[in-house]
């Protein structure tokens, strides 16, 4: 059985968290149309992946996603390590979610 969290979203979109597969999920009409994977290490989510299945693009939904899942991390009162470039230009457009950055350990992990 899948441990989901859903975020609330208009009727057409749902975003939830699949923790059996380490990954948020956005649906849009039941199909899923995409994804950010992330690993859970020392209490953080690094996020090392996101991807928008082509025939969704430049609908804004790689943003909801994103936005949906750093929302669900700050209610936990958890952290993040932006390592998939999406997720790090998001936070970077949005400066209100870099209060959730790990930068210490990002810093390490780049310099690795």
């Amino acid at each position: 059985m899948t441990d989901e969290t859903e975020t609330v979203e208009p009727d057409h979109i749902k975003i939830f968290n699949d923790v059996d597969h380490h990954r948020f999920v956005i649906e849009v009409e039941g199909k899923v149309a995409g994804f950010a994977v992330y690993h859970i290490r020392g209490g953080r989510h690094l996020f090392v992946h996101t991807e928008i299945d082509p025939s969704f693009e430049k609908q804004g939904l790689g943003s909801k996603l994103i936005k949906a899942a750093l929302d669900e991390v700050a209610a936990d009162g958890g952290t993040v390590v932006p390592l998939c470039p999406f997720v790090r230009a998001w936070i970077k457009r949005h400066p209100e979610y870099d209060s959730l950055v790990d930068h210490e350990l990002l810093a390490t992990i780049e310099k690795a």
